[in-house]
């Protein structure tokens, strides 16, 4: 990036630059470890057996979550190939449709449900802390819940150290968080086959559950409701990978090339998280044999292991909620805080910023309900995300044919600042992507309030994220096709 741009706009500063030749050191195994780091992942596991709990088969379960991991791997790859050609990250990519100001508004969306999700991820790291000093006394620790909080003030004390060992991953920036994952990957690997070797020994075999019939077949509990609960479980499941889909040219830019980016990407996310989920449904199912009842949380079963197999499962799984934490939900929100005032917030700066949202969010009460944290907050952002993708991946690929003017995207008065910085017409699209999900939304998230929504909007609303992302992309290329000859040409020099 030329440096004369450094002075003179509000559009840039060194973290938001397009990336070096000596910045660009990501292989294809990083990016495979990387993908691997993050889905293995407390939360990807209990939403993989929390299918078996809704009334599908082990075979429907690990089905749902490689079909919808499949699925957001496409929009994945779209939007990071323009990280690699061009060094960039999301928040000024956005800028090529949105425009420079109007970039503003898709990095906000993603940097909030980002500080959301690290603030989750971090509760549940300070909860493995919190078993693990209880598992070591011999018993409850902590005493009553603090009036307000609804926590105990040792679980405060645990989510705080929790809190604090991720910012130490902060300070020191991007290149400690790929050697963590890079090293922590094949150890996780290689504990999901102990853990497997563990519960196949202890309950002589994998369990009942792998052979139990799923509960939507005649007879059945719910027998002929199995698509009215396939498809708000994919709609969550893409919805979980649904922020990294659009923020993945924060990783990418990093990328040596294309190929590193593309073939890493396509080994480490769908086959992954597919062997997870058989992992959590084997493992859920053995704890039937081994404790009389399905046990879903991870945490949960290795408080129950005795001697030092409890020691290891929980500081391995303290390393592994760390790494995928910094990766999933602090990288994105860091550049998209940048990007908000680049003179005033660096990289470092915006995951600061990040940190102290996930503090005050007081992410225990998000987790209250499983129907809280699926149907409100997994699939309710997935309907904002799924728009901004739609528009990203139609402008950069159609209106664009992924030929973009970088410099252009640093300048206030270049050919990406549209009206007053606002392309009118990507907002008018995110609108019309996310409004049919709205009324939805306020039955699922508030049914007392909102009890007389209409069936019709209940079904869109189990559909948010493809719902989302067709719309928007359909009406950002109708509104955009007079205008692409206009986009494409270079702007004058002033």
């Amino acid at each position: 990036m030329n440096k004369d741009l450094s002075g003179s706009t509000q559009l840039w500063n060194e973290d938001l630059a397009p990336t070096s030749a000596a910045q660009r050191t990501w292989r294809w195994y990083h990016f495979a470890a990387l993908w691997v780091g993050m889905v293995m992942c407390i939360p990807a596991y209990t939403l993989s057996a929390s299918l078996i709990e809704g009334g599908m088969s082990a075979y429907q379960a690990v089905f749902t979550v490689f079909l919808a991991n499949a699925i957001v791997l496409l929009p994945m790859l779209a939007i990071g190939h323009a990280g690699t050609k061009y060094g960039i990250p999301y928040a000024v990519l956005a800028r090529a449709s949105f425009g420079t100001s109007g970039a503003r508004l898709p990095a906000l969306m993603r940097a909030i449900v980002a500080c959301g999700w690290y603030g989750i991820q971090t509760w549940f790291g300070g909860q493995m802390i919190y078993t693990l000093i209880g598992v070591m006394l011999g018993g409850e620790i902590g005493g009553g819940k603090i009036a307000g909080l609804g926590i105990n003030g040792m679980q405060l004390l645990c989510f705080l150290a929790f809190w604090a060992i991720q910012f130490w991953y902060i300070v020191h920036g991007m290149d400690a968080i790929r050697k963590l994952e890079t090293y922590t990957a094949p150890l996780k690997i290689l504990i999901c086959f102990v853990l497997l070797g563990w519960v196949y020994q202890k309950a002589g075999g994998f369990g009942p559950l792998l052979e139990q019939p799923s509960q939507f077949v005649e007879g059945g509990k719910k027998a002929g409701q199995f698509w009215s609960a396939f498809w708000p479980s994919l709609t969550a499941m893409v919805g979980f990978w649904a922020t990294l889909a659009l923020n993945i040219p924060d990783f990418t830019r990093f990328a040596k090339t294309q190929r590193d980016q593309l073939l890493g990407q396509t080994v480490g996310l769908p086959v992954p998280m597919g062997l997870l989920a058989a992992l959590a449904v084997i493992v859920t199912s053995a704890t039937v044999v081994l404790y009389g009842k399905a046990i879903w949380d991870p945490v949960d079963l290795a408080s129950r292991m005795t001697g030092v197999a409890v020691l290891v499962a929980l500081v391995i799984l303290l390393i592994d909620t760390v790494s995928v934490n910094l990766a999933a939900n602090l990288v994105g929100p860091a550049y998209d805080f940048s990007a908000l005032a680049p003179k005033h917030i660096s990289y470092r700066a915006g995951g600061y910023l990040t940190a102290s949202i996930a503090l005050v969010m007081m992410p225990w009460k998000v987790l209250e309900s499983t129907q809280g944290y699926i149907f409100t907050w997994l699939i309710g952002y997935s309907a904002l995300l799924g728009p901004i993708a739609g528009i990203l991946i139609i402008d950069y690929y159609f209106v664009r044919k992924t030929e973009l003017n970088v410099e252009q995207l640093y300048r206030e008065d270049g050919q990406y600042s549209y009206g007053n910085g606002w392309n009118m017409a990507a907002v008018a699209a995110f609108v019309i992507g996310v409004a049919p999900n709205i009324p939805g939304f306020l039955n699922a998230a508030f049914p007392a309030a909102f009890p007389g929504v209409g069936e019709g909007f209940k079904t869109i609303y189990t559909y948010a994220w493809f719902v989302g992302i067709a719309i928007s992309a359909l009406a950002y290329g109708v509104m955009m096709k007079g205008k692409a000859a206009q986009a494409l040409r270079p702007a004058a020099q002033p």
